[in-house]
């Protein structure tokens, strides 16, 4: 799927980077459209009066022609590999490229930026992109600070594998040939002396801007089809390309958070999606209807368990007539019925040390015992931590608990046998 597949159906502002060093005070030509293929709104305008961020989804930036000066490059076998978007991957192929392209720029290749067609190959001539790296990378700075973030960059014209066409630009005063073809890119002044060079034939397109058309049939003697800069702009933007590369990504999970940004908003937004939309809508409903009954069910059967307790406890002790925790009440009823009726519980000191001597190793006998409100405590035992922790292990069944404290051993129950 194309970058342009992904933006289609969302308000997309596209702008075109200035020619000369971007700051607030520069004018931007700009061309907003809702559904990647109309122009919806086109103006030049100073950076503080450019749509801003609630209006827009997505925010393109074109690089002019003049920035760019375009090359064909043979990539050596296993340069791209399959993990070319890694993050260690582009470095290598940056330095490979450096070093390609090294002898055909004339600034040195430190200070600018490249950036590969889409879907490289090293099996095959690719095409890279070249501009300057300063100018790109502070154009980009002043959109994001004035709140307009950058998502893809793409380039004003493209080589063209399908066709020769020669676009006519700019204004009468500054006009430029563009000539794009299967050879790449070439920027030319609208003299006839370039039009000499070209030998442009008749059976090959030509496309002016509605500023130049006339100085287009004058140094071509033949009429031009009429396209706007605006309408140029948004064929810009529905390219492939992306000179997002590099040093302008910073890892690929950056990218790829990108593209899933992307996808999920025309998902969201786009008409052809309304059905999807509307069956995932339906679906977490009924899972939300779904879950809320089943809590309501498990609610229910909690609240009836609670009640049978609270019945039990009321039904064998009547006298109780306000059930805060049934468990502990009940114990304690029964506790106190057994006391009452002379029959030892578990809380006795009598109960308590029998349990001990049945567990207790062979000549542990204690020095002092102390019994407070159902917790005994032999002083003067010698027995080592292992044994401490054997018996307490035989404790554990009769519901009874020993840890060791100080000089003591503490024995307690801790819940009803």
């Amino acid at each position: 799927m194309t970058a342009s597949s992904f933006s289609a159906h969302m308000t997309t502002l596209i702008i075109t980077l200035p020619q000369e060093t971007a700051s607030p005070a520069s004018l931007y030509d700009y061309v907003l459209t809702s559904d990647g293929s109309t122009v919806g709104e086109q103006s030049r305008a100073a950076l503080a009066l450019l749509p801003l961020a609630g209006r827009i989804d997505d925010v393109v930036a074109v690089v002019p022609a003049r920035h760019l000066s375009w090359h064909q490059v043979q990539l050596p076998k296993g340069t791209l590999g399959r993990r070319f978007y890694q993050e260690a991957s582009p470095l290598r192929v940056r330095a490979v490229l450096d070093g390609l392209l090294e002898e055909r720029l004339l600034d040195e290749t430190a200070q600018l930026h490249f950036a590969l067609a889409p879907s490289p190959r090293d099996d095959a001539p690719v095409w890279v992109a070249v501009c300057d790296r300063a100018w790109l990378q502070a154009a980009l700075q002043v959109l994001e600070q004035s709140g307009r973030p950058v998502s893809r960059i793409v380039s004003e014209f493209a080589p063209d594998e399908r066709m020769d066409v020669l676009h006519v630009i700019g204004e009468p005063t500054d006009a430029r040939l563009v000539c794009t073809a299967r050879g790449g890119v070439a920027v030319w002044p609208a003299t006839a002396s370039s039009v000499a060079l070209l030998d442009w034939s008749s059976d090959q397109a030509l496309v002016a801007e509605p500023a130049v058309a006339a100085l287009a049939e004058q140094l071509f003697k033949r009429n031009a089809t009429l396209q706007q800069s605006a309408q140029r702009s948004l064929l810009a933007s529905q390219s492939a390309w992306d000179l997002a590369q590099f040093e302008l990504v910073n890892s690929s999970g950056a990218r790829t958070r990108k593209r899933w940004s992307e996808a999920l908003g025309s998902l969201w937004r786009a008409p052809r999606w309304r059905a999807a939309r509307v069956a995932l809508l339906a679906l977490l409903l009924v899972n939300l209807a779904g879950l809320n009954a089943w809590a309501w069910k498990e609610q229910a059967r909690v609240n009836a368990q609670r009640t049978a307790i609270r019945e039990v406890l009321t039904g064998t002790f009547p006298q109780v007539r306000v059930v805060v925790d049934a468990p502990i009440q009940m114990a304690r009823e029964v506790a106190a019925l057994e006391q009452a009726s002379g029959v030892a519980s578990g809380r006795d000191l009598e109960t308590m040390l029998g349990s001990f001597g049945v567990v207790a190793p062979a000549g542990s006998a204690p020095t002092a015992i102390e019994f407070v409100a159902g917790e005994l405590r032999l002083k003067g035992l010698k027995i080592d931590p292992e044994a401490v922790s054997a018996l307490s292990f035989r404790l554990k069944p009769q519901a009874y608990a020993a840890n060791p404290e100080g000089n003591a051993l503490v024995i307690k129950q801790v819940a009803a046998p």
